[in-house]
């Protein structure tokens, strides 16, 4: 897709987690690394956003430029990182073997080895944005890639350009799919330098667009990866082959259009995926529950290697759209809420990841945290608190004097933990860290000297079963008093909590 249709993702308040493996997807199969966009208005600095990525676990990132005091941040991180030249910068490059030696001496000999570049992305979906730029591309590559073997680096650092799935057509069925002819003459002498240099296809990959441009021939459950009965499955009469999402189909027809020109061998890499959070009217499908869906299947897709149906098994390593929301896109309101995370480093949503059974090394969902808002009213906080160590059946006992939490003996302190302890009592369901909006997430651990927080897993918190919910923001409670009573008697409700259900099988 083109860039200004690239957009961001949302989710009442929950956490993410990508984890993804240190070596080469050559080595250790596909990997999930993320795209780094920066049209925010409070735009965290580099050293917040390594902080975030190492946090998350995250081990591949795309930079949409070469930031200088990016590049420096992620220095001796281990983060693997894909530099890219803008499109405004293409033309130069292009046309002087000189501007791209430069190019590569200022924003990647600068920097190697301490930041581990491993790609560069030579524009951003060219062919279909920049088409005065297009008789110059397969140049501009060659020259950057030249700079780099006069450096000994282009066996670790890789040269492609990403492309809009657009280029493709007829992707359905995928083995009739072919490149647009009109870019052939691109085409070839593209593929066949990445065939030369060992480089890989770079796809950008949107099946919420695909949905959305279908009219309705596109089930939302096919392009959510939701689970398909059989006789749901689309199939290619031609192979017989059978797809159960429009991911694999798009990048099966990718594999078959680069053999339609005799080039088998190259693999695909998706520079960009994924699903917004948050649309208008005009775009119901852009909700949280549905970014988180796609997502989530989207992950464990990649990281189980399970391939795609012309090619199972092979890695198809992926980088989600995006980091963060970017609420200075320009478009429609889907177009700033793609990503993963608020500014202030809050998930927009939980990845539905635990227990699903993928080859994550670690499934870091369960350290998020909720705490008091900073900032929240003392009586609004008061009331939280009273609310989850009663009708919320938290055990509080840990906040009692002498107990390792009493300390520090503040409203704020004391309404933090039981937050927390409900919000994983129940299990960090949609809605249960809201407390009437004096609640939020938080990845930092809240947890202080014996004061081990539930989200932790530092203690093995008993928690009493029970169906009971944090009431609606617009109910309150009386004549029932908390078993833990910090100031006060009176009981103000938070937010009804949800489990997020979603019918798996078409209508």
């Amino acid at each position: 897709m083109m860039k200004a249709l690239k957009g961001p993702l949302l989710l009442p308040l929950l956490l993410l987690v990508l984890l993804v493996s240190t070596v080469s997807a050559a080595e250790e199969g596909a990997f999930i690394g993320v795209n780094i966009g920066t049209d925010l208005s409070d735009m965290p600095n580099p050293t917040q956003v390594v902080v975030l990525l190492k946090a998350q676990q995250i081990r591949h990132v795309r930079l949409f430029d070469a930031d200088q005091a990016m590049l420096v941040a992620l220095a001796n991180s281990g983060i693997r990182v894909t530099v890219s030249v803008p499109n405004d910068q293409l033309l130069g490059i292009g046309q002087s073997n000189a501007t791209a030696a430069n190019w590569v001496t200022r924003n990647v000999l600068a920097h190697v080895p301490t930041t581990n570049i491993t790609a560069i992305a030579v524009g951003s979906e060219v062919l279909t944005t920049l088409s005065n730029a297009a008789p110059i591309l397969v140049s501009a590559m060659k020259f950057i890639h030249s700079a780099l073997v006069a450096a000994n680096l282009d066996s670790h650092i890789k040269v492609s350009t990403p492309h809009s799935s657009s280029i493709i057509l007829d992707s359905f069925p995928p083995s009739q799919a072919f490149f647009n002819r009109s870019l052939e003459p691109v085409m070839v002498p593209l593929l066949k330098f990445l065939q030369s240099t060992g480089s890989f296809l770079m796809l950008n990959v949107y099946p919420y667009y695909d949905f959305r441009l279908s009219n309705g021939a596109i089930p939302l459950d096919y392009a959510l990866f939701r689970p398909l009965p059989p006789n749901k499955e689309a199939v290619d009469s031609n192979t017989l082959l059978h797809y159960t999402n429009v991911f694999d189909a798009v990048v099966d027809a990718a594999y078959f259009a680069m053999s339609y020109l005799n080039f088998t061998n190259i693999p695909v890499i998706i520079t960009e995926s994924g699903w917004p959070s948050k649309g208008d009217s005009s775009e119901p499908a852009a909700t949280l529950d549905n970014a988180n869906t796609y997502n989530s299947n989207l992950i464990r897709h990649v990281l189980n290697n399970t391939g795609t149906p012309k090619r199972p098994g092979v890695a198809l390593s992926t980088y989600i759209y995006e980091l963060y929301n970017e609420d200075l896109r320009p478009g429609a309101v889907s177009e700033k809420n793609w990503g993963l995370f608020n500014a202030n480093g809050v998930p927009i949503y939980i990845l539905h990841l635990t227990g699903s059974g993928t080859v994550l090394a670690n499934d870091t969902t369960n350290q998020t945290y909720c705490v008091a808002k900073e900032g929240a009213d003392h009586k609004m906080l008061q009331a939280g608190l009273d609310w989850a160590c009663g009708p919320g059946k938290v055990d509080c006992s840990s906040l009692m004097q002498g107990q390792e939490c009493h300390e520090p003996d503040t409203v704020v302190a004391h309404a933090s933990y039981a937050f927390d302890a409900y919000y994983h009592q129940m299990g960090m369901a949609d809605g249960t860290c809201v407390f009437n909006g004096v609640a939020t997430i938080t990845t930092t651990d809240p947890s202080h000297g014996l004061c081990i927080f539930p989200g932790s897993g530092g203690k093995n918190n008993t928690f009493v079963n029970g169906t009971s919910l944090a009431p609606s923001s617009n109910s309150t409670i009386s004549g029932c008093h908390s078993r833990y009573l910090y100031n006060s008697g009176s009981l103000l409700g938070s937010l009804m909590a949800g489990l997020l259900l979603w019918d798996a099988v078409f209508r």
